[in-house]
Parts: structure tokens; sequence; C-alpha cells
């Protein structure tokens, strides 16, 4: 792909939305059902691994895309505009957001059909403005921290790291430098810390009070900046050509070797201590970089289905909490316990998966498109 081309397209992008957003899926489906506390399979490591995986496969991608857009705008304009950026940014992100965080504080837990075995209205009642203040100002990463979250607007953690590595990125692909990424990293650094001050002495009511050191935990192990990154090396790689690397990574047997040794520590459970998240964005920061720019790739993900479902699957990824316990409910209301377990699951998983793909095609349709359309606007200097 030429540095100075005026579009950047990448195939298979979608279809590794469409391998995330399922992973995550599966796992929320099964999450749930031990909720409901019905018979599933949660506690094999490998579902147990897929919603963290999947998300893991989320960030290696965003971090990939958002670096190759940042350098090829700054290439083909000698700068980056970092006022559209946040506004394309703000735009793609933000409506649906917003709309699953007011679903989920006012809406969800006083209709049973959406309200999981967990007490949902008791725990709405429980420092709801100190926990809404944290997800309006679209930290729920750390609202998820200090508070805890509403069950069906738990999975937008991940969409508060998100934001704040964008907060930092362009910054740092704008004009790197060691004094400006060091400037950078202290000045998100004492922003987060100013955040964690004012709410646990000042606001309180934490559920971590007096622990400290379990906090700073909670959030590093959440914050998956290497995560990130990776997917950022391997777009500067595709962006600055590095052939002789690249042609190494591309070889046909150097990919099968490499998607074997995934599928082994997968199927296998290899647990790598605290950088597990890490280890395994390695082997996703390699997938996509060649589905994405190998014209050898062994993968092929170009199926308009899947380019589809992959398009709409941020919806996926909002609504899928939320529909799954919608569907148990539906299938207790209207079977009771009559049913075997595998009965039971050859209804939920079709029930579940229509219903979040169908309430997502229509999002995307009449609700995120418009914004989408308007984003548009800010992607010309």
């Amino acid at each position: 792909m030429s540095k100075v081309s005026t579009s950047v397209y990448f195939p298979n992008l979608n279809g590794v939305r469409f391998i995330a957003a399922f992973s995550v899926l599966i796992h929320h489906i099964e999450q749930v059902k031990e909720v409901f506390k019905v018979p599933n399979f949660y506690d094999n490591h490998l579902i147990k691994s897929m919603g963290k995986l999947g998300v893991d496969l989320f960030f290696v991608l965003s971090g990939f895309l958002i670096t190759y857009l940042l350098l090829h705008e700054k290439g083909r304009f000698g700068f980056i505009n970092t006022r559209n950026f946040y506004i394309r940014r703000i735009l793609r992100i933000w409506p649906l957001y917003f709309l699953i965080v007011l679903l989920s504080f006012f809406v969800f837990p006083h209709i049973s059909l959406f309200v999981a075995p967990n007490n949902e209205v008791s725990f709405m009642t429980q420092n709801v403005f100190r926990r809404l203040s944290l997800f309006l100002l679209v930290l729920p990463n750390i609202g998820f921290i200090l508070y805890n979250a509403p069950y069906l607007a738990a999975q937008t953690w991940s969409i508060g790291v998100e934001e704040q590595f964008y907060y930092l990125w362009p910054w740092i692909v704008k004009d790197f430098s060691w004094k400006r990424l060091i400037i950078t990293v202290v000045i998100f650094c004492l922003s987060t810390f100013a955040v964690f001050y004012i709410y646990y002495n000042w606001v309180g009511h934490t559920q971590y009070a007096n622990n400290v050191p379990e906090i700073a935990r909670f959030f590093f192990s959440q914050f998956r900046i290497i995560t990130l990154m990776t997917g950022g090396l391997c777009a500067a790689l595709v962006y600055y050509q590095k052939e002789k690397l690249l042609q190494l990574l591309f070889r046909k047997d150097v990919q099968l070797v490499v998607y074997a040794i995934l599928l082994v520590c997968l199927i296998a459970g290899v647990h790598v201590s605290s950088l597990n998240l890490e280890f395994y964005g390695l082997f996703f920061g390699y997938f996509i970089l060649n589905v994405s720019s190998n014209p050898a790739s062994i993968v092929n993900l170009e199926y308009n289905w899947i380019s589809y479902l992959g398009k709409i699957s941020y919806g996926i990824y909002i609504y899928q909490t939320a529909f799954i316990v919608a569907s148990i409910h539906l299938i207790q209301w209207t079977f009771g316990d009559s049913l075997s377990t595998l009965t039971f699951n050859l209804i939920l998983y079709p029930l579940s998966t229509l219903l979040t793909i169908g309430v997502s095609a229509l999002s995307y349709r009449y609700f995120e498109t418009p914004f989408l359309a308007f984003k548009n606007r800010f992607s010309k200097h």
C-alpha cells in the first residue's frame, strides 16, 4: 500500500472484528448462564478466556488501524489534525456508548426481561450518582473499579481503555520524540491519578476502601497499553514498508507454524503470568498483519456475511449481554425448567445471537449511520 495514497483500505479487518465480537459473545452466553445458575461451561478454560482474548483482539486491531491512519495522515499532509481525529472518534464511539449507559442505568433495571438475578434494582440504588458521573465522563473502566458497573454496561470498561489510549497516542505519533513521549505519559499518569484521588478521598464510598494497591492492580490489569501498542508496531511495519522483515513474517510456512503454536496454546490453556494477554497480543498482531497486508495470507475472511457482521460488531459487543439475559428469561418463562441442558442450549445460542444481531443491525442502520455520515465531514483537512 502506497504511503501517499488518498484512501486507506485493508481487507479482512471486518472479519477480524467478527471473530473478536463472537468470541466475546460465546464467553458472555456462558457467563450469563452462570449468573442464572443454569448448567454452563463457564469454568472451561477456553470459554473463560474467550472474552478477554476477544477484547484483546479488538485492542490490537484498534492499535493497528489508528496508528496506520495517523501515520498516513501525517505522511499525506505533513501534520495530524488532532481536533478532527477526536471528533471522528467521538462520533463513532460515544453515541452507542452513551445509549447503553443510559439504558443500563435508567431503563433496563426496571424491565424484568433485562434484569439478571443479581438484584439489579437494589444494586442501582447504591452510589448511583458517583458511579454515573464516571460513566458520563467516559471513564467506565475507573467507574467499574471504584463502584462496579451496571451488569448490562460492564463491557464498556474496554471503551474507557480505548479512549484513554486515544488521549495519548495521536500526540506521540504526531511528532515523536522521547521528550514528547515522556511529557505525554507524565500528563496522562497525573490526570489519571487525580481522578482516582478525587473519587477515592473526596467522593468516597468506593468498593476498595483502604486498599490502594488493589485499585492500582485492577487499573493496570485492564489498561492494555502494550497490547494496543503491539497493533501500532505492526502498522508501522506496513506503513514504513519494512520489506525484509515482512517477507519473513509473510511466508506461508511461518504462518502455519505461528498459527499452530497459537492453536496449541489456546487449547492447552497456556497462561503467561501477568503478561498473558500481552503474550497472546503478539499472535493477534501477527494475524492482523498477515490478513490485512499479505497477499499470500493463508486466512481469508473476505466473505459478505462475515464483513457485514464485522461492520456491525460494535453494536454486537455493546448489546449482547442485554439480549442474552432477555433470551434466558424468554426461554424460562416459556418452558420453565422442563428443558434438558442440550435443548436449552440449542434454543439459547441461536435466539440470543439472532436477537443481538437483529438489534445491532437496526442500531447500525438507524442510529449509528447518521453519526458516521457526519463523521466523514471531519476526514478532510
